[in-house]
């Protein structure tokens, strides 16, 4: 088996699986939930199949460029973190040469995949390249990172939608603004597991930004999600389907607040409560589909 010829001897295959995350597939998951539900939901839970294959496979290599892209930037912070000291290209397991190598075939993918687009959505998806690069170096710069990384998020939402619609209307921005805020919160959980290397490094985030006032803020997000996914659930008209699901996720966050107020919670409690949320989006899409009050 090849090996690569850096530090260590990890074998370059399964370097190259860590370096795009498919050894942690519930971030990839998280990033297709919103594109799914924008797709079902402007389809009227109809969508062509060839449509679905081509939002799933773009949203597997958007997030495999954009994983990559972030370790670029951040291959001399990664290794003072704790959570992520292994990362292929923090441990030197990978070569920043084979780093590029890598964005770019998977930028090229997602382009390729973008010309089956209509062209209107062919130029959201243009826009969200720049967001998708820029969004790592913004905790250099930037009090609130993962607002530029809830932003990156809701571009499946324009993106997706659009494909069916050609357009963008009122149901589209209730949805990306719950997807925005649902983002916000289960980034910002994900976020307090890095705070004192975060802090002693020198790097910004929206854990550090709320300090006190973190689960406050959080909370915030996840109600927000809830109002506009509520009021998007009856400008649409979605059945008790839909309901039963946004009633399932008002717990899950319910119960995740509640959690949170506690006394300082080990770091893999973070990790955890953001693989729920992989979840909680799960069971709304499922919501969302069978809730189409036009299937």
């Amino acid at each position: 088996m090849l090996t690569n010829p850096n530090s260590t001897n990890e074998p370059i295959c399964s370097a190259l699986v860590r370096l795009l995350r498919w050894n942690k597939p519930e971030g990839r998951i998280i990033l297709m939930i919103p594109a799914l539900w924008a797709l079902f939901l402007a389809a009227s839970g109809k969508p062509p199949l060839p449509l679905v294959g081509t939002i799933i496979l773009g949203s597997l290599a958007t997030s495999a460029a954009g994983c990559v892209v972030n370790d670029l930037w951040d291959r001399n912070i990664d290794p003072e973190v704790e959570r992520t000291r292994n990362r292929p290209l923090a441990s030197r397991a990978l070569s920043v040469k084979v780093g590029i190598v890598v964005a770019i075939v998977a930028m090229a993918c997602a382009a390729v995949l973008a010309f089956y687009l209509n062209p209107f959505t062919f130029w959201l998806c243009v826009a969200a390249v720049p967001v998708i690069l820029l969004y790592p170096g913004a905790k250099r710069v930037f009090p609130v990172p993962q607002l530029v990384l809830s932003i990156a998020w809701g571009f499946a939402v324009l993106i997706s939608w659009s494909a069916i619609t050609q357009t963008l209307s009122l149901p589209t921005w209730l949805l990306w603004g719950a997807t925005v805020l649902w983002t916000l919160g289960f980034d910002t959980i994900y976020a307090m597991s890095d705070r004192e290397d975060d802090r002693r490094i020198g790097v910004n985030s929206s854990a550090l930004f709320f300090g006190k006032y973190v689960v406050v803020a959080i909370s915030t997000f996840f109600a927000g999600t809830v109002v506009l996914l509520t009021t998007l659930g009856i400008v649409i008209h979605l059945n008790w389907a839909f309901w039963v699901s946004l009633a399932i996720g008002t717990v899950g966050w319910i119960w995740q607040i509640f959690n949170l107020t506690k006394s300082e919670l080990p770091n893999h409690i973070y990790g955890r409560m953001f693989r729920q949320n992989v979840w909680i989006g799960l069971i709304l899409l499922v919501g969302m589909i069978i809730g189409n009050s036009q299937q």
